[in-house]
């Protein structure tokens, strides 16, 4: 098969779960023998000079981009808001350049299928239509207007709860506009795929996670840094920098009275100024910022904590995780999506002083670390094969080529 992948970003290095998820998949489809050619938007805020692209990924994927502009503009925000009935989030990633590349690369290949990758790529569906005999494949990488609205509950400035909830309420009307206009719908997780039925999607699903390829991950390779403890996430995210202030604010110093010496070792990009300041601030807190790489960072640190309380779809970052043998502690909707069993391959809590206590146990007790851990690498191995994703989705998508002739 020939398969097209539209990409708001481009996902190399593959550094934060969208890109994780949709590079994993472009590798294991051409692993399968099929043709995979990407087109992704260079944005500012995710640029990546292609000329250093590696040899291996350009002689396996046709990876060509464009340059889109999608800075966030105050001004045209609220011009957004006032004039237009349409998401903000969505509107920026509407391109006349990035239009007229696709049209050419529609007219140069014949493709089988193209592969949408995010909510925001359905702007290009007609034009795909238009243009082209492929099969189009929305593959919805999280629950977007979910996270705006979780954003708007914990936001405590009334002007900016107000803009959220008009942004989620937008963004669910995008998402109802564009409903059924795609043939194929891949959801990142189940719960995901039950939103889109509940809201009448009548199209063929199959979930596709974010695989990794488990013959790379070795939990025994490296010696690990136990007791400490490690957080490992895009920090400009908002969810993040929600669920870092909150473990720091309501569970690290209780911790570090506990444990004297306990280290939290904190790695992501982005950071704004004022939280590195705070990171920089805490006591037992080593901040690391960006890193080279993430798979080592996990690897050779212990517990690793992930408190969310908004966002959507699936935490890449708690797979690799678990894929390394650490115990992971998190809450409720990080674990959202992901089908673990509670203290037996995850630990998850949402009440601050029952986090500490949860960490405070693994610290002092190393077999249980370890139980969970070999747990969670087994439950990895079963759920998120890439190589086993891959071959389902080809099937998949087989399958229905063969029902459109």
């Amino acid at each position: 098969m020939k398969i097209l992948q539209l990409t708001n970003k481009i996902p190399y290095p593959p550094k934060d779960g969208g890109s994780i998820a949709t590079l994993n998949i472009s590798m294991g489809l051409h692993s399968l023998g099929h043709e995979i050619t990407l087109l992704g938007m260079n944005t500012s805020k995710h640029y990546f000079d292609m000329k250093d692209l590696p040899e291996m990924l350009k002689s396996r994927i046709d990876i060509r981009d464009v340059r889109v502009d999608t800075k966030i503009s105050f001004t045209a925000a609220f011009k957004n808001l006032v004039f237009s009935s349409l998401p903000y989030n969505a509107e920026r990633f509407f391109n006349k350049d990035f239009t007229h590349t696709l049209i050419n690369l529609l007219q140069e290949k014949d493709f089988d299928v193209v592969q949408l990758e995010g909510l925001y790529m359905a702007w290009y569906i007609n034009i795909i239509r238009k243009y082209s005999k492929a099969l189009i494949a929305l593959r919805a990488h999280n629950i977007e207007h979910e996270i705006w609205q979780r954003v708007a509950m914990q936001e405590r400035s009334f002007l900016k709860k107000i803009y959220f909830r008009i942004l989620a309420r937008r963004i669910k009307k995008f998402k109802l506009r564009i409903l059924n206009t795609y043939d194929l719908l891949l959801p990142i997780t189940r719960r995901d795929a039950s939103h889109y039925f509940e809201l009448g999607n009548t199209r063929p699903a199959f979930v596709v996670p974010a695989g990794y390829d488990i013959s790379r991950f070795n939990p025994d390779s490296v010696e690990i840094n136990f007791p400490g403890i490690f957080f490992i996430g895009t920090l400009d995210w908002f969810p993040n920098q929600e669920g870092i202030v909150w473990f720091l604010d309501k569970v690290w110093e209780k911790l570090l009275n506990m444990n004297p010496g306990l280290e939290f070792h904190v790695a992501g990009r982005n950071a704004p100024v004022w939280l590195e300041e705070k990171l920089k601030s805490k006591e037992g807190l080593i901040y690391y910022g960006e890193i080279d790489d993430a798979y080592a960072f996990i690897a050779r640190n212990a517990i690793m904590v992930a408190p969310l309380f908004s966002g959507s779809g699936m935490r890449v970052k708690i797979i690799e995780g678990m894929a390394l043998g650490k115990t992971i502690v998190t809450t409720t909707i990080g674990a959202e999506g992901i089908p673990v069993s509670d203290g037996i391959n995850i630990i998850i809590e949402d009440d601050p002083d029952h986090f500490v206590q949860k960490i405070d146990l693994l610290i002092k007790n190393k077999e249980l670390f370890d139980d969970i851990g070999n747990n969670a690498v087994e439950f990895v191995s079963q759920h998120f094969d890439n190589h086993k994703i891959s071959v389902c989705l080809a099937d998949f998508y087989k399958k229905h080529i063969e029902k459109k002739c």
